[in-house]
């Protein structure tokens, strides 16, 4: 009889990469739950993960973080980040998986129907059930008021500082039934409409196309758009979006889709892992408005 060849390396014998594993270990301690009492044991349980590789092939460990972040979302209801949820539904499908015989394959279900639910759901809710998203002025609001797009909305919407702060005292409430003497005028560049609108109907655009990606049969050419899809996805919104931990999740869940072979869609994932870092690390809107508004 022949012997079986030796699984590859950084895999188990039923295929699970330890990458996909250490990098939601390493999600688990860049953005640790808030909850100190959660904390102290997910953190401690997520370097074990990371450093020692029983602990990360345990579904037990697994369990254990998926009850953790479970916890979490219990204890601060209902104020958990979105991908708070996602990440509790992760670590279980890890925890099944490991416990299962075909776990990479398993996995990789797994992450395609996650992935293709939470799509589905976030378009569901821009495009059907709300209408100020479709309409624009979810963005067109968030870019002004919102201080963590305020660098983008200066760079890119072609707006002055002191229009920033004009527009900010336009749009704060008043006491109902109450109006300014002389109110502040109101500035809306041309630019900073067309980057609301690219900001809206763009991220609407790829986030349905994963979503459909996901939920087709799949085939070699479905395949490969929905890893496109979300390669493109991580690397372009989280440049903006303030949520870090939402991309970080995304790429460890598409990672854990790639088959053996596909060792450029392996590194391109861990690089836009590593690149949603850098842009939640380093302030480069803020550096790009210093350069070009001096």
């Amino acid at each position: 009889m022949q012997s079986e060849s030796p699984a590859p390396s950084g895999s188990d014998d039923v295929g699970i990469a330890d990458s996909v594993l250490q990098l939601t270990a390493i999600i688990l301690l860049l953005r640790p739950f808030d909850v100190w009492w959660v904390s102290a044991f997910a953190l401690t349980l997520a370097t074990l993960s990371l450093v020692v590789r029983d602990v990360r092939r345990s579904p037990i460990a697994w369990l254990l973080l998926a009850a953790l972040a479970a916890a979490r979302i219990v204890y601060v209801w209902p104020l958990s980040d979105n991908h708070i949820y996602l990440l509790a539904y992760w670590c279980l499908a890890i925890a099944l998986a490991l416990a299962g015989p075909t776990s990479g394959a398993t996995l990789a279900a797994s992450s395609r129907w996650l992935l293709g639910a939470a799509f589905a759901m976030a378009v569901l809710w821009k495009a059907v059930l709300s209408p100020d998203y479709v309409d624009g002025r979810f963005f067109r609001v968030t870019l002004l008021t919102d201080a963590r797009f305020a660098d983008a909305s200066l760079v890119f919407g072609g707006l002055t500082p002191e229009q920033m702060t004009q527009n900010r005292k336009f749009l704060e409430p008043l006491p109902e039934g109450a109006e300014l003497l002389h109110p502040p005028a109101f500035v809306e560049p041309a630019r900073l409409r067309v980057f609301a609108a690219v900001a809206t109907w763009g991220g609407l655009t790829l986030e349905a196309a994963i979503a459909l990606l996901c939920l087709l049969p799949a085939g070699r050419v479905t395949e490969l758009a929905r890893h496109a899809a979300l390669v493109l996805f991580c690397a372009t919104t989280y440049a903006l979006a303030p949520v870090a931990g939402f991309g970080w999740l995304i790429a460890a869940m598409g990672l854990a889709q790639c088959r053996p072979g596909q060792r450029l869609l392996r590194v391109a994932y861990i690089t836009v892992f590593v690149l949603i870092l850098l842009y939640a690390e380093i302030p480069w809107t803020g550096v790009l408005a210093d350069l070009t508004l001096r």
